[in-house]
């Protein structure tokens, strides 16, 4: 009896809403946001060029954004990317930016088409989310790595 009552507990426990527990889910950027405030950050809720909900954000006087995707309708989505691009009259080298991606491990960079370096940083919040701690843990990852990034390519603010 007490192994079923563990089954049915464990159960209830994986079927919990994705906005329960205090969590952070993307299915619920107002959850983001909300983080994110919290520990200090401006935190503006909007949507992006296809509809799907985008947040923007500042770290040391360059703006970035927090993406979602894996949308459904533009809503339920799963995994958010740190965004940040930068505008270069001459831009980096793509060696520089090899170079970058080879020795760093948080923030992958790239050229875009009009060969202006873009920051990312993926998160996946699918499958249970995070505790706001643990996801204001990876933003400060990411604000400590944008710094580092402006640096390597010659970023002047």
């Amino acid at each position: 009896m007490r192994l079923y009552a563990f089954a049915l507990a464990a159960l209830a426990i994986g079927s919990t809403p994705a906005g329960a527990a205090g969590l952070v889910h993307a299915q619920d950027p107002q959850s983001l946001v909300a983080a994110m405030q919290k520990a200090g950050y401006t935190a503006q809720l909007g949507v992006d060029k296809v509809g799907d909900p985008m947040i923007t954000s500042a770290y040391s006087g360059t703006n970035f954004q927090v993406l979602f995707y894996n949308c459904t309708d533009h809503r339920d989505c799963a995994t958010v990317q740190f965004h940040v691009g930068y505008d270069f009259s001459k831009a980096p080298t793509l060696d520089s930016i090899n170079q970058w991606n080879s020795s760093e491990r948080f923030g992958r960079a790239y050229l875009d088409k009009e060969s202006d370096p873009i920051l990312e940083m993926d998160v996946d919040l699918d499958d249970g989310g995070l505790s706001p701690d643990l996801f204001v843990d990876n933003l400060e990852f990411w604000t400590s790595v944008m710094p580092k990034f402006e640096k390597h390519i010659g970023y002047s603010k």
